[in-house]
C-alpha cells in the first residue's frame, strides 16, 4: 500500500499508552490505564486497515454470518477481486458507490472494494422508501449502488432520477455456508419460509448485475486503479445527516478523519487482544457508528466480526451463545431487549452473557439504571459515549474504568478537545457547569457537507465543529447533554427530522397544518408525535393517517401518536411553528390523542 505507515507499531503505542507532549488536561487522570492523552494517526487509508489486519492475522477469522466463517486473508483477497470487478463497471477515483445493504459480507467486501479503488462510499438504510432512495442517490451522485435482493425494486423504480449507470444485487442467501444454502432449495415447508426472508425474486430481464459476477468480468485496461489517494484530504465516505436544517446532507468524511477515530476508540480499550477478540455487529453499518465499530474498530484490533442482519433478541441470543462476543457496541434499546430475554430464559442464558467484556452505547440517553441491571447481568463494563455524524462519530465516552459516570457522556477521547461555549457569543468558553453549546475539535472532525457551502460554514469554525447540542461540562472534563438546538428526534438511536415528516402530512388532502415533535419514550429514548389540525369539513382517524404516513417513510419515522388539535399551532412572529411549546404541553408528554377527528367548523389559518 502506498504511503502507509506501520500500523502495528501504531496499535503497539496506543496500547501501551506511549506519553505525548501537550497533555495535561484535567479529563486525562480519569482515562484508564494505558490510554494515552494522544495518538499518532498514520498516513493511511481506511483499507489498509484491513490490509494491516490481513497482513497480522491472515489465517483468523475477519467475519461471520450466519454460520460462515471468513478469514482476514480470504476477506483481503475478495475486496481485490471485487475491486476489479467495479474498475470493470467503469468506477474510478472519486465515484460515489452506494451500498443499499444490510450487515452481511457483501457489505464488507464492497465498502473496502470501493475504497481500494478511490471510490467514495455512499451507506444507504435499505429500508428507505422510493422518495428517500431518490434524494440520496441523486444528491451523491452514486454511479454504481449495491443492493441487497429486497431493496432492488425500490433502487430499479428511481434509477431515472439518479446517476446510476449499474446496479449490483447481492442476495443475502449468497452469503450463508453451502450447507445452508442447499438447504434452502428442498421442497420443506421451513426452507420455503426462509427462502422467503433472505430472498427476493427479481422481475424477469432486470437490469441488475448479480455480485457474484461481479469480478469475474475482465478488467478494463488490465485492473483496477489503485493509485495512492491522500489520507488527509480523500474523501472516503459520505454519510448522509440532517445537519443544522432537517436536510438530508452528505458528509464528508475523509480517510484521515475515519482512519483517526478507528484508532482513537481503539485506545480506549487498552486491555484488547489484537487478533483473539470478537465483536457482535448488531449495530448497523450504513450508520456512522456501526461503520466506525463494526469496520474501523474491528479491523484495527484485528477481531472476528460476527454480523447480524438486524437485531433480533432471539438470534443475539443465540448467536451470544455459540460465538462468545467479547465487544458490544450497541445503543440502549439493545441492552434493555437482552436484559428482558435473560429475565425469560435465566441462568443459562447470564452464563452465555458473561463472555462480554466491554460494551459503549451510543446514539441515545442511556439509563445510569440499564447500566447497572445489565453490568449486574453481565459483568462487562457498560459506558455511555457521544457522537456525530460530522465526527465519524465518536467524540467522548466514559473511561472503562471505576472512573465511569453514568448520566453523563464521559470525556474527550484521546487528541480530542472539547468546549462548551456561550450560545449568543461562541467566542466565550461558559464557566463549568454552565449550560452552552458543544464545540469540539480533533482529527475525527469532517471535512464539510457535500456541495453545502453554507451549511458547513455554520458548523465549522477554526476546524472547531459546532455539534447544534447543549451541555454542561465538570470541572473535571465530564460532560453532560442537557438538550439538542436542533429539534431532531432521537428514536432507537435513529435520527429523525420532524420537517421531513410534516411535509408528508401536510400533502395528505384532510390535513390543513401540522407538526411533529420527539416525546419521551422508555424504550426507544424518543417516539415520534404529530400535532395535527383538520382541514374543515374532513373526517380523519389516527389509524388512516398512521397508515399514510407508513406508505410514504421509513418505518421509524412513521407517527406513533396523533393528537388531532382544534386550536392553532403555536408560531413565533414569522409563522415558524414553536416545537418547543409543543413538547412541553402536558399532553405531548401523555401521547393521549383522539383516535379519530372530524372538523366542521371554521379552519384556522396557516402561516
Amino acid at each position: 500500500m502506498c504511503g502507509c505507515h506501520d500500523l502495528g507499531s501504531v496499535i503497539q503505542r496506543v496500547s501501551e499508552g506511549a506519553p505525548v507532549a501537550g497533555g495535561g488536561e484535567p479529563w486525562h487522570r480519569y482515562y484508564a490505564t494505558g490510554v494515552p492523552h494522544k495518538i499518532s494517526i498514520p498516513n493511511l487509508p481506511v483499507h489498509g486497515l484491513l490490509g494491516e489486519a490481513a497482513a497480522k492475522h491472515g489465517r483468523r477469522t475477519a467475519l461471520v454470518f450466519l454460520g460462515r466463517r471468513t478469514s482476514y486473508r480470504a476477506l483481503n483477497r475478495a475486496v481485490a477481486r471485487f475491486a476489479e470487478g467495479l474498475a470493470a463497471l467503469g468506477v474510478v477515483r472519486g465515484d460515489r458507490v452506494a451500498l443499499v445493504l444490510p450487515n452481511c459480507p457483501q457489505y464488507v467486501v464492497a465498502f473496502y472494494a470501493t475504497l481500494r479503488l478511490g471510490a467514495v462510499v455512499v451507506p444507504t438504510n435499505p429500508l428507505y422508501t422510493e422518495s428517500e432512495l431518490a434524494h440520496q442517490l441523486g444528491d451523491s451522485g452514486a454511479t454504481v449502488a449495491v443492493v441487497f435482493d429486497g431493496a432492488f425494486a425500490r433502487v430499479d423504480a428511481v434509477r431515472g432520477r439518479t446517476a446510476l449507470r449499474h446496479v449490483v444485487v447481492a442476495p443475502l442467501a449468497d452469503a450463508l455456508p453451502l450447507r445452508a444454502r442447499l438447504a434452502l432449495k428442498l421442497p420443506l415447508a421451513r426452507s420455503r419460509a426462509l427462502r422467503g426472508k433472505l430472498t427476493t425474486a427479481l422481475p424477469e430481464g432486470a437490469d441488475a448485475v448479480r455480485f457474484a459476477d461481479v469480478p469475474r468480468r475482465p478488467p478494463r485496461g488490465g485492473g483496477a486503479a489503485l493509485g495512492p489517494v491522500s489520507p488527509r484530504t480523500a474523501v472516503a465516505v459520505l454519510q448522509y445527516t440532517g445537519g443544522t436544517t432537517g436536510t438530508p446532507k452528505g458528509a464528508m468524511l475523509t480517510h484521515r478523519n475515519l482512519v483517526a477515530n478507528a484508532l482513537q476508540v481503539r485506545a480506549w480499550y487498552p486491555q484488547l487482544r489484537p487478533g483473539r477478540e470478537t465483536l457482535l455487529a448488531c449495530l448497523p453499518m450504513f450508520h456512522v457508528y456501526g461503520m466506525t465499530m463494526c469496520l474501523g474498530v474491528a479491523a484495527a484490533a484485528g477481531a472476528r466480526t460476527v454480523l447480524l442482519p438486524n437485531f433480533d433478541p432471539e438470534l443475539v441470543v443465540r448467536t451470544m451463545r455459540r460465538e462468545r462476543p467479547t465487544l458490544f457496541p450497541g445503543v440502549p434499546p439493545m441492552y434493555q431487549a437482552l436484559m428482558k430475554e435473560a429475565e425469560k430464559h435465566g441462568p443459562a442464558l447470564n452464563r452465555a452473557l458473561r463472555s462480554v467484556r466491554y460494551c459503549i452505547s451510543g446514539a441515545m440517553r442511556l439509563e445510569p439504571e440499564t447500566v447497572d441491571r445489565f453490568q449486574e447481568l453481565t459483568g462487562a463494563r457498560l459506558v455511555e459515549g457521544y457522537g456525530l455524524s460530522e465526527a465519524s462519530p465518536v467524540v467522548l465516552a466514559n473511561p472503562l474504568n471505576r472512573n465511569a459516570r453514568p448520566g453523563t457522556v464521559g470525556i474527550p477521547l484521546p487528541g480530542t478537545e472539547v468546549r462548551i461555549v456561550a450560545e449568543d457569543d461562541p467566542g466565550r468558553d461558559q464557566p463549568y457547569g454552565e449550560a452552552g453549546e458543544l464545540v469540539v475539535r480533533g482529527p475525527q472532525v469532517f471535512a464539510g457537507y457535500w456541495h453545502e457551502r453554507e451549511e458547513s460554514a455554520a458548523m465549522l469554525h477554526d476546524r472547531w465543529l459546532f455539534t447544534g447540542d447543549i451541555a454542561v461540562m465538570s470541572p473535571d472534563g465530564f460532560v453532560t447533554v442537557i438538550d439538542r438546538k436542533r429539534d431532531v428526534i432521537i428514536a432507537s438511536g435513529f435520527s429523525i427530522f420532524p420537517s421531513e415528516i410534516e411535509d408528508v402530512l401536510l400533502a395528505h388532502p384532510a390535513v390543513a397544518d401540522a407538526a411533529v415533535v420527539g416525546v419521551p419514550d422508555s424504550y426507544r429514548g424518543e417516539t415520534v408525535k404529530a400535532c395535527v389540525i383538520v382541514r374543515r369539513g374532513s373526517r380523519l382517524t389516527e389509524r388512516a393517517l398512521i397508515e399514510y404516513c407508513a406508505a410514504r417513510l421509513t418505518g421509524y419515522k412513521v407517527p406513533k401518536i396523533v393528537e388531532f388539535r382544534v386550536d392553532p399551532l403555536p408560531r413565533n412572529m414569522l409563522g415558524k411553528v414553536l416545537r418547543r411549546l409543543l413538547r412541553d404541553e402536558p399532553q405531548a408528554w401523555e401521547g393521549s390523542g383522539s383516535a379519530s377527528f372530524e372538523a366542521s367548523g371554521s379552519e384556522e389559518a396557516v402561516g
